[in-house]
């Protein structure tokens, strides 16, 4: 790719998409050879989630858990106008990509089980979908910024760990994945 993008004036070469949420496009792009995460917000509609201000809200998410002290990539830099935040990269595999690979989750189950203890007395839930969370040196981080205000119905054993094993819920999505990727 050599498309660029720019925050606050400076450049990011594109190298490829990492994932489409419902927030926003995120990139692995790299200046001066550094990789990072450059994510573009969108808005396209979405029929099971209301956003006010993305950008701000991205924010304001990101503050609240480096207070919760959950693991997370560290923000760079937040360009509001442009509606792009450029946030550390942390090279590594999904825990969704491991579990669709045959690996098992188990490894990591403690240490996303003591984020989600972290978030919760916080009085926070994050996304536990699979897709927002790499490993990494036998580290588990969680690198999407999105938290919401504690629901036991969100919770990770209520609905997060549904998703981290060959579950019912887990071969769903991955079929409707492919069946989308086949109709592209």
């Amino acid at each position: 790719m050599n498309e660029r993008l720019s925050v606050y004036g400076v450049e990011y070469r594109i190298v490829r998409l990492l994932g489409h949420g419902k927030g926003g496009y995120s990139y692995l792009a790299e200046r001066d050879g550094r990789p990072v995460v450059l994510k573009q917000i969108h808005h396209e509609p979405c029929s099971y989630y209301a956003f006010g201000n993305k950008i701000e809200a991205e924010r304001h998410d990101y503050e609240r858990l480096m207070r919760a002290g959950v693991r997370i990539p560290r923000m760079l830099a937040v360009d509001a106008d442009a509606e792009r935040i450029v946030k550390e990269y942390i090279e590594g595999e999904t825990v969704f990509d491991l579990v669709k690979n045959g690996a098992s989750a188990e490894p990591y189950l403690d240490q996303v089980r003591a984020m989600a203890e972290q978030a919760k007395a916080c009085g926070l839930n994050i996304d536990y979908f699979p897709t927002n969370f790499v490993v990494s040196g036998g580290l588990l981080y969680y690198v999407d910024y999105e938290c919401n205000d504690y629901s036991d119905e969100w919770s990770f054993e209520n609905w997060g760990v549904r998703y981290w094993s060959r579950t019912p819920e887990f071969c769903a999505y991955l079929d409707h994945l492919r069946s989308t990727e086949e109709l592209q």
